[in-house]
């Protein structure tokens, strides 16, 4: 035991020696690209034109197999969504097994296996590849297309598509597609409720028909396989697979706006803003700019370390991350994007930063640490991808299908590392523009169209569909007679009555929520004079928050008097505050999920809220508020839901906070009135 205590704190030392001897302030030398090996390609043609692709790697006993499709966009028209109601039918048994079967088979093999409306793959062991690969030739060639589960997967697509309907993102990323490449080009169109109720078992069948077809194929098998041995097995598997014939079909142009523009989606819904800014261009992988453009998107937009980033996050604060992305097609254009969701009061200002950094890439050149951090970022993930089977399967078939050289995979690195900060300037003034970028924004327009109306901008309106419209109603009239006292008094009446509530001296109610598994238990005690916060987790004490006419305390610690006396809403109920406050005023009628709503304002110079009452119901409904604190902004949001009635007083049950992407989802668990609550509570 000494020897061996003696020798670990000698070899400790010795790596301390050695660990000393090296200049860690100096950045090591990078080593030369390393070579690329996929693996030598050998390749047959089936009589039904089904191509195959084999490259044996015998260093494990393992296989994988792609097959991929090669039909290029297809365009569905009145019947869009078939294709996604047809890929998540296939592979769910065959004619000749059915779907149990099927997969207990797969995983009694130990095989992996997917398959879509365009691809298929599996991953198994090479003594049961022979086996595998019969049961996936069985999928495709015989797959088990029910009525019983066409109506389950054409129900589920139809749920989905209704979900989406009050999602931000969801509704931007369809209208992005929408404008920018057009409802007649097969990116462009999308799969509504009505497009998916209309498609039919046989139309899913006559999908299948035309185009899973081997003519149209390529079969890629990669691993612990026999050459000659893997031809006779594909040959035997897939030889009676019946080629057919492609439809005819002509993929429309894409064009550019002719002049910067703004097409702006209302959603009254919408915390925050989704932009995105629109390029389409002509790139194709076999083109000389193609390595550069994945530089110049990496400096651009391509992570936390990236110049979108850089600036609309870490410098200004304005979101949680701003991105760019420069795709490529083969038989179309390709889109450069550009987006963030920030928050609704600075989405003309991002608009601003978005345009300013597309400048600055276009007229200065990128500095040598950008260039040098974006080639190991590339270089880095290339080698990484390179371990898994499915990479090589995807750059042979790349290789073949976009008329790559051979050496493209090979060459890849030395590629890379050959483009100059001249090459980036290039490629930024030839692929990136503000004269005529389209800037698809979706948000709530009572927020964010009275500033993005002072940009030098054509404002465009659609609707969720893509549809030109009208510039959206910012809000309702409001009604003679209604005022904040009125407002304010209907919600008394709502949830127990005016003089019910006049008689009440205090309130505590207790909400209970969870965080990273942690309980969280919130008590909110209130009287005419005092509140007090308390938050706990898991029974420990993590904020208390006291406060009077006097000031506002933080766990002990005084609040700056001119954010505490914005902070402060004192009494029973927060509405008696609102009625004193000078600054509160009904600003509006507006829509809160499908609800319009009376919309009671108060503005301060730290603090600036709006709260929702019900106009069909009296009651609140929600609470925006945006804070700014320590030179940042924080927005945040809280819905009111289920209310319940405790002593004839109805109180929510239900709260969802809403903090940037933190959402907490409270439950009410007690309340108290006139009772349990003291003097000593908020000392």
């Amino acid at each position: 035991m000494k020897t061996t205590f003696t020798t670990i704190i000698a070899l400790f030392l010795l790596s301390l020696g050695v660990t000393a001897q090296i200049d860690r302030t100096k950045q090591p030398k990078p080593g030369p690209a390393p070579t690329i090996h996929l693996g030598k390609t050998k390749s047959f043609e089936l009589k039904n034109g089904l191509k195959v692709i084999v490259v044996e790697n015998h260093k494990l006993p393992k296989v994988s197999a792609t097959l991929r499709l090669d039909n290029g966009p297809i365009f569905e028209g009145e019947k869009a969504g078939i294709s996604s109601i047809f890929g998540k039918m296939i592979g769910n048994g065959t004619n000749s097994i059915s779907k149990d079967e099927f997969n207990e088979r797969l995983d009694f093999l130990g095989a992996s296996f997917n398959i879509g409306s365009q691809s298929a793959g599996i991953n198994t062991l090479s003594k049961y590849f022979p086996e595998v690969l019969g049961l996936i030739a069985d999928a495709i060639k015989n797959p088990l297309l029910t009525q019983e589960e066409f109506i389950k997967q054409q129900s589920l697509t139809v749920q989905e598509l209704s979900a989406d309907e009050n999602s931000v993102e969801a509704i931007s990323g369809r209208v992005q597609n929408i404008l920018g490449y057009g409802l007649n080009h097969p990116y462009g169109e999308f799969t509504s409720e009505a497009s998916a109720k209309s498609v039919t078992l046989e139309d899913v069948k006559a999908f299948y028909e035309t185009y899973f077809i081997p003519n149209n194929a390529y079969l890629v098998i990669i691993g612990d396989v026999n050459y000659k041995k893997i031809k006779k097995i594909v040959k035997k598997q897939f030889g009676d697979w019946k080629k057919g014939a492609l439809p005819a079909y002509v993929i429309p142009t894409v064009e550019n706006v002719a002049k910067t523009e703004i097409n702006f989606v209302n959603m009254p819904n919408a915390v925050q803003s989704s932009i995105a800014l629109l390029n389409a261009v002509d790139l194709k992988m076999g083109d000389p700019d193609y390595i550069a453009t994945r530089l110049a998107s990496k400096i651009f937009g391509g992570g936390g370390d990236a110049r979108l980033f850089l600036n609309l996050r870490e410098d200004k604060g304005y979101t949680y991350g701003a991105y760019s992305r420069f795709g490529n097609n083969q038989r179309t254009a390709t889109l450069i994007k550009s987006f963030a969701s920030v928050r609704n009061m600075v989405t003309d200002s991002a608009v601003v930063e978005f345009i300013k950094e597309i400048k600055i890439f276009r007229d200065t050149k990128v500095t040598d640490e950008e260039l040098k951090n974006a080639k190991a970022s590339y270089v880095g993930n290339f080698v990484m991808a390179l371990e898994k089977p499915a990479t090589a399967a995807r750059y042979a078939l790349n290789t073949v299908t976009r008329n790559l050289p051979k050496d493209f995979y090979e060459t890849y690195l030395q590629k890379i590392n050959s483009v100059t900060i001249d090459d980036i300037q290039r490629i930024a003034k030839k692929y990136y523009t503000a004269e005529q970028t389209r800037i698809v924004i979706v948000g709530k327009a009572i927020d964010v169209l009275p500033n993005l109306e002072k940009l030098p901008y054509t404002i465009r309106y659609f609707d969720k569909q893509g549809k030109s419209t009208g510039k959206p109603e910012m809000t309702k009239p409001i009604p003679a007679g209604i005022t904040k006292e009125t407002v304010i008094n209907n919600y008394f009446e709502a949830i127990g009555g005016k003089d019910m509530i006049a008689s009440i001296t205090s309130t505590m109610t207790v909400y209970e929520t969870e965080i990273n598994g942690a309980k969280v238990i919130m008590t909110e005690k209130r009287t005419a004079t005092d509140q007090l916060i308390n938050m706990t987790m898991n029974g420990s004490i993590v904020m208390k928050v006291t406060a009077n006419n006097k000031g506002v305390s933080l766990n002990g610690n005084a609040i700056p008097p001119a954010l505490a006396k914005e902070m402060t809403a004192l009494g029973t109920f927060t509405e008696f505050s609102i009625l004193n406050n000078t600054n509160s005023s009904l600003s509006s009628i507006e829509m809160v999920d499908g609800k319009e709503a009376f919309v009671i304002k108060t503005t301060g110079e730290n603090i600036n809220s709006a709260i929702y009452y019900a106009v069909k119901t009296g009651l609140k409904i929600k609470l925006a508020q945006s804070t700014k604190m320590g030179g940042r902004t924080q927005n945040e949001s809280v819905t009111f839901n289920d209310y319940k009635a405790y002593n004839g007083i109805k109180f929510p049950t239900k709260m969802t906070r809403n903090m940037g992407p933190q959402k907490m989802s409270f439950t009410l668990l007690e309340v108290k009135i006139n009772e349990d609550v003291s003097d000593a509570d908020f000392k």
